[in-house]
């Protein structure tokens, strides 16, 4: 039979191999470091934008880094201690039949108990695992993160084409309150009232663009860019039709989630912890080999094997002595595997409230959306048609010509505010299943 020490040195390229396969099957399943480069992102734009994130963010690279260190430590555990050499120089030579001896050279290798190095490979596997998972968390987050900027300024350019708009709407009142007053039939106190709400709008266009500039920086930021690099207007972004199923949206959640895998896989180190913790129990060997430079004696009739240096070979084994520390040991690698199941729960549990939060504010915003585009947008409309023909005619005054107006611009705000709502939640959404939704 075949001794498992004679296998020690594939250990190192068996245990990397595990790693990276392991590696590529959680990319298959949307986990691994090829999967955050699924998302929905259907503007050419915001795909960019991300992509960029994705290649360049300092935070994306750092963990990036740490998951490659990480797997860099399993051939580091899985290797032999380093062997031990020896020489001695005799001060006072030891007298022995064939001669004096002069000096010794000695190699040992000390040769952990059978499985603590494959434990060790293991344990590390699974925390590179866990990094890599936690490598694509971090994406996720960016991911999520360069979606919420640039949905916001989605919606701070229609605010600020719809304020634009307004803003011509007004200078046409203007004219013609100037026309009405002009001929008699208007006062001039209308006049500047329409004046004063022209201001109101460029105020407000003003407050648009800084928030805009902040939005801007925040999105370079993300991808790495100087910060006042240009981002063009960003076009209406259109609302995709989702079917919320939160039966499917957890069985998401629990296949994908970045956070969740990565537990799992601390999970099975600590337990792969506690069988390494009791082969402390039983000793480590070594072995030996030393060479001895024998000096021969200068006689008339030399000895057999005169001068005949010597050979030796030495195994050895620890004495695993004390035994509460032994015991401690397992005791801690159990309360530690206890930790890490806890921390699982912990984190499925957000993840299910995340699914659950996400999916009912989706949910409302969609019914929100709709009230706006299907009721309140064209009552407004149609409102402000009816005033204006009022107002020519002289039958309404220039305060219900400018409520009417009011009330259409809150409401095509509004609207494009939740609009960008919806595509907000529906980002918060994707990160929290950790993979492309809708699919």
């Amino acid at each position: 039979m075949t001794s498992p020490l004679s296998k020690l040195p594939l250990m190192p390229a068996l245990l990397i191999a595990c790693v990276l396969s392991a590696n590529a099957a959680a990319a298959e399943q949307g986990g691994g470091a090829t999967a955050a480069a699924t998302y929905y992102a259907p503007e050419p734009l915001l795909q960019q934008c991300v992509d960029r994130a994705l290649e360049a963010n300092p935070a994306i690279q750092e963990m990036l880094a740490r998951s490659r260190a990480a797997q860099l430590r399993v051939p580091q555990v899985t290797s032999l201690p380093d062997p031990m050499l020896n020489v001695g120089q005799a001060i006072q030579r030891p007298e022995t039949r064939v001669g004096s001896q002069l000096n010794t050279l000695s190699v040992s290798q000390v040769l952990p108990w059978f499985g603590k190095l494959h434990l060790r490979g293991q344990m590390a596997t699974q925390e590179a695992i866990a990094s890599s998972q936690l490598h694509v968390a971090r994406q996720r987050d960016v991911i999520a993160a360069v979606k919420r900027a640039f949905y916001d300024l989605a919606y701070v350019d229609a605010a600020v084409a719809i304020s634009q708009e307004e803003r011509a709407l007004l200078d046409h009142y203007e004219q013609l309150s100037q026309s009405r007053y002009s001929t008699g039939q208007g006062l001039q106190q209308a006049v500047i009232k329409i004046q004063a709400e022209i201001t109101k709008v460029t105020s407000r266009l003003d407050t648009l663009n800084q928030q805009r500039i902040t939005l801007v920086t925040r999105l370079n930021t993300l991808m790495n860019r100087p910060p006042d690099t240009a981002v063009p207007p960003v076009a209406r972004v259109s609302l995709p039709d989702v079917a919320v199923d939160l039966g499917e949206l957890y069985r998401l959640g629990e296949q994908h989630r970045q956070e969740l895998l990565a537990a799992r896989a601390l999970i099975e180190r600590s337990e792969r912890g506690i069988d390494l913790a009791k082969k402390d129990y039983w000793p480590d060997v070594a072995i030996g080999a030393s060479y001895t430079n024998i000096l021969g004696r200068d006689v008339l009739q030399p000895p057999p094997d005169n001068g005949k240096d010597a050979l030796t070979i030495s195994v050895g084994v620890s004495i695993p002595l004390w035994r509460e520390k032994f015991r401690a040991g397992v005791q801690r690698a159990t309360e530690e595997t206890l930790a890490q199941r806890r921390n699982y729960e912990a984190v499925q549990n957000e993840v299910e409230f995340a699914v659950r939060d996400q999916a009912a504010r989706l949910e409302t915003l969609r019914g929100q959306v709709r009230l706006f585009n299907d009721v309140l947008i064209p009552q407004a409309e149609e409102a402000l048609r009816s005033t204006e023909s009022a107002y020519q005619t002289g039958q309404v005054g220039v305060l219900d010509l400018l409520d009417s107006e009011r009330v259409l611009l809150q409401v095509r705000l509004g609207n494009a505010r939740q609009e960008a709502d919806l595509l907000v939640a529906l980002a918060d959404l994707e990160r929290a299943v950790g993979t492309k939704f809708p699919g």
